[in-house]
């Protein structure tokens, strides 16, 4: 397997994200802030128009937490994927993988952060001798997606602009992690950084930049003033597209061209092309109406589907266009038991898996695909999309069907046949069998599903409350075991080939709402939450395993589908409707982005895949 491309070949090539003729070429090398070999985007091969650089594009966002999104969207990172979700060098000129063990990375020449600073081989020593391996910054050492056989690689600088990484065993899910919208951590700004470390500074001066910072050590000021994960540190140097000139907190946040990006497009010009992003901090509820009346030139967040009609008809009045993409998530809205609920009752009912295929069962997806999709979407159940090779019908269709009496029937098994006011069953100890849902009140659509959802319940005798709260409040009360279910988009990747790990089916991490306590005991390697002990919940975890020591593609792929079907027969997320649609909204005057796409966090990076850099206004600058 191999990435590299060096420049002769690249120039010869005609490929979808190559071909960059020779005298364009010359005059990227010489244009000011660009490598000796930028990475070139053939516009015209992809079907898109080349541009030109100015304007701002103003977008709007919930609140200052998603300024997130700007890095996540810009998707610069080491290798990544394209329109076509095939992984290409980005960052990297290239790359040489020997029997996925192996890692040989070749950087730009002349490539620069930001700030004009040199981005080496330098800044992969730093982060992974320096941080990775400080045990005042990672006390249990290198993260799990370092370790292949729980052991880390060796790590070898070869030159200036070559490294290595050597695992003791296979690390098939090595580049995917790479490309992933949180991308694993290799390299940091080390210049930049080093002022914050001990190791270069005296406790003096550090306590004095800590105090500052209001945060109490050195170890969390260079914890803060390292993260790039949600870029709100204006100094902190950066490969992206676009960097925060705004420090919160604001109402309105800037992030300016980076000068010095990797990009070009086939004419040698440096990109992105648009100078400006402009983030307007919003109240949730009204980013469609404010959207609607052309407030923003770009919106993919804080809209859904049910808010079509009303964009699609504001195009009447503002210079605005809507186009839908199908969305890359196993479901658009999935209902998740905790199966670490704190409420015995309750957590013993959710683990047995009739109670799951119940709650299944008495869901009638037909309703809620023809009342909020237009019957434009498919009712499944939250597993792979038709556009993934791991697809397979079985599991779309596994226990999705409409079926009250088998519900009742499984409830009836589960010893809650007995029923009391209202026709609510009765849980053996005495209490009403009512289901509180907690969201995390960001998204209208799962409102109007649960609405939908709570009327299905009761039919069965199940009570259904829908409980909000803000996110962080939300994911807190599901690890202290305070909440019974769930709602959430379902499979983040929905389209998955046999190089991606299938961790994220396996309780791996604290995020994941159906065994938030499970997956913190495997994250942190067994320093806190609990150990499973439901038999498949382990048997996952052990599939997860084999898959991280395979070393040929049809055994991972094998290992995928045993996956699957597992979590198909065992409904640990309940599904409701796959493929839904989700509307994009840009100016009228905003070029390159394209009418159809896959939106969602993995592996498109929301619009990340499809090269914002590239977006352009074709009349002039933006207000």
């Amino acid at each position: 397997m191999t990435g590299r491309f060096t420049i002769t070949r690249r120039a010869a090539l005609a490929g979808m994200l190559g071909g960059l003729a020779l005298p364009a070429l010359a005059r990227a090398q010489t244009a000011t802030g660009l490598p000796s070999n930028p990475r070139v985007i053939d516009l015209p091969a992809l079907g898109r128009e080349t541009g030109r650089q100015g304007g701002t594009v103003r977008m709007l966002i919930g609140g200052q937490r998603d300024v997130r999104f700007i890095p996540i969207n810009s998707y610069a990172r080491l290798v990544g994927y394209g329109p076509d979700l095939q992984l290409r060098p980005d960052i990297l000129a290239g790359y040489e993988v020997t029997g996925d063990r192996s890692y040989t990375f070749h950087l730009r020449a002349g490539h620069r952060w930001s700030d004009g600073t040199p981005f080496t081989t330098e800044d992969f020593r730093y982060c992974w001798e320096d941080v990775i391996n400080n045990k005042k910054l990672y006390k249990s050492g290198p993260p799990p997606e370092l370790l292949a056989g729980g052991a880390p690689p060796v790590f070898t600088v070869i030159d200036d602009v070559t490294v290595r990484f050597d695992f003791p065993a296979p690390m098939p899910g090595f580049l995917a992690g790479l490309a992933a919208p949180l991308p694993t951590v290799l390299f940091m700004p080390s210049a930049y950084l080093r002022q914050f470390h001990i190791k270069y500074n005296d406790e003096a001066s550090l306590a004095k930049l800590s105090e500052q910072e209001r945060v109490d050590d050195w170890r969390r000021l260079h914890l803060k003033m390292s993260r790039s994960i949600r870029p709100e540190n204006p100094d902190l140097p950066t490969l992206e597209a676009w960097y925060p000139r705004t420090k919160p907190p604001a109402e309105q946040f800037i992030f300016e061209r980076n000068p010095y990006f990797h990009r070009v497009d086939q004419a040698g010009t440096q990109l992105p092309y648009v100078d400006r992003i402009v983030l307007n901090v919003s109240s949730s509820e009204i980013i469609t109406a404010k959207t609607a009346t052309g407030e923003s030139d770009l919106q993919s967040n804080g809209i859904a589907f049910p808010d079509y009609t009303l964009l699609k008809k504001a195009e009447k009045l503002h210079p605005l266009r809507v186009a839908l993409w199908r969305k890359s998530q196993g479901s658009a809205v999935a209902l998740l038991p905790n199966l670490n609920c704190a409420d015995t009752v309750w957590r013993d009912l959710f683990r047995d898996v009739r109670m799951r295929r119940a709650l299944s069962v008495a869901i009638n997806r037909e309703e809620i695909n023809k009342a909020l999709f237009f019957g434009l979407g498919t009712e499944a159940a939250d597993t792979v999309l038709p556009e993934s090779p791991l697809y397979r019908p079985e599991y779309a269709r596994a226990w999705v069907q409409y079926d009250p009496d088998m519900a009742n029937g499984l409830l009836d098994d589960l010893g809650l046949g007995e029923r009391g006011p209202g026709k609510i069953r009765v849980l053996p100890d005495g209490r009403q069998a009512g289901i509180v849902v907690e969201t995390a009140g960001e998204s209208a659509l799962e409102t109007d599903v649960l609405s939908l959802i709570r009327d299905h319940y009761r039919e069965v005798g199940l009570a259904l409350y829908i409980r909000s709260s803000q996110r962080d409040i939300f994911r807190s009360r599901a690890l202290s075991g305070q909440v019974q279910m769930s709602v959430w988009q379902g499979l983040d990747n929905g389209v998955p080939d046999q190089q991606v790990s299938p961790a994220p089916l396996a309780p791996t991490s604290g995020d994941q709402l159906q065994w938030p306590l499970w997956g913190s005991w495997y994250a942190a390697g067994g320093a806190a939450g609990e150990g499973p002990d439901l038999p498949e919940a382990k048997m996952l975890l052990d599939l997860v395993a084999q898959w991280d020591r395979s070393d040929t593609p049809a055994a991972r792929t094998a290992i995928w589908h045993q996956i699957l079907q597992l979590r198909a027969d065992q409904v640990f997320s309940i599904g409701t409707v796959s493929g839904a649609l989700q509307p994009i909204v840009r100016s009228a005057r905003l070029r390159n982005v394209p009418e159809q796409g896959l939106y969602g966090f993995e592996p498109t990076s929301q619009l990340g895949a499809y090269l914002p850099d590239t977006f352009f206004y074709a009349e002039g600058p933006s207000t």
